[in-house]
């Protein structure tokens, strides 16, 4: 069973000069955490806006929960929550004011949705009569994704909602997801973190505004069919421009640490070549090892091998 479809779903900005979303199809199952994976200005927010009816396609048809985005837009409105990118509750309100006002919107109470809430809102309650511009980064994430919860939805929206807050509350954010979706909830997360990849079930890599990839993180990462290594050396700057401009070399990226590499021949013959050229360009301490590839360097190859750029 299907909880969002998407056809070839289409939106134009700019009096029809730029295509924030083209020709976009896919289908999230119930129960299914879905991840859209994809840099700034991928297309991501404007999916999200389309599919919780902030705004109109201008081409394709979508649903959620089999209810038409455009024809059934008021229903689509009560079923499902939705938490963008920025923090948008009202700053003024406490962190209780702020969670009774958005329960009452959908003429329900805190009290009779709490069990949802409950292991979220622990960690908030002591800040309960703070007001909401008052709070932390993973704090206010916390208080917006309560909010977005309150009346139960069955499908949430979440717009790149770890963007710009720690390392632990991240972790903290995507456990919360885990819990959540235990309770039956279809969830979609946008992300430009390609390292939250794996955390979903299945996901779609989008980049200027098409879907280059759905599948599962494993199943993308195993097609990666290219040996990929990880080179270092003393002096990574002209390491990386020395690396562009070695023949035997296919691509060259460079990965915090590391540079990532593969060859235009797959042989052992390559590495140690590559070894010699990088040594008699002065380069010293080199480093070269065989590693997996990440979501990242997938991501990276589906580019360079459609030729779309960021």
């Amino acid at each position: 069973m299907k909880d969002v479809v998407l056809n070839n779903i289409a939106k134009i900005y700019n009096k029809g000069t730029v295509q924030a979303v083209n020709d976009v199809s896919f289908h999230v199952n119930k129960g299914e955490l879905f991840g859209l994976i994809g840099p700034d200005g991928a297309g991501k927010t404007s999916i999200f806006r389309i599919l919780t009816t902030l705004l109109l396609p201008d081409g394709g048809t979508a649903s959620v929960n089999g209810f038409d985005v455009v024809k059934d837009y008021k229903t689509i409105r009560k079923n499902v929550g939705y938490m963008p990118g920025r923090f948008s509750l009202y700053p003024d309100l406490s962190v209780q004011e702020n969670l009774n006002f958005f329960a009452s919107i959908f003429n329900t109470s805190v009290r009779e949705n709490y069990d949802l809430i409950k292991d979220i809102y622990i960690q908030l309650e002591s800040f309960k009569d703070r007001r909401a511009g008052k709070l932390s980064g993973g704090m206010k994430q916390k208080l917006a994704l309560c909010c977005a919860l309150i009346h139960r939805p069955t499908v949430l929206f979440l717009d790149e909602p770890t963007t710009g807050v720690d390392v632990v509350s991240r972790k903290e954010f995507w456990e919360m997801l885990k819990r959540l979706k235990q309770q039956g909830i279809t969830i979609l997360v946008s992300t430009p973190y390609m390292d939250e990849a794996t955390l979903c079930e299945r996901i779609a890599l989008i980049q200027n505004g098409s879907i280059m990839s759905i599948d599962t993180p494993q199943n993308i990462i195993e097609q990666f069919s290219e040996n990929l290594f990880a080179v270092k050396s003393d002096n990574m700057g002209s390491l990386l421009q020395d690396l562009k401009n070695i023949e035997i070399v296919k691509s060259c990226n460079a990965f915090g640490a590391y540079h990532h590499v593969t060859f235009k021949d797959d042989n052992q013959e390559m590495k140690e070549a590559l070894i010699r050229v990088l040594e008699e360009k002065q380069h010293t301490n080199i480093e070269l090892n065989p590693i997996t590839a990440t979501i990242e360097d997938c991501f990276i190859k589906l580019m360079e091998d459609k030729e779309w750029t960021l």
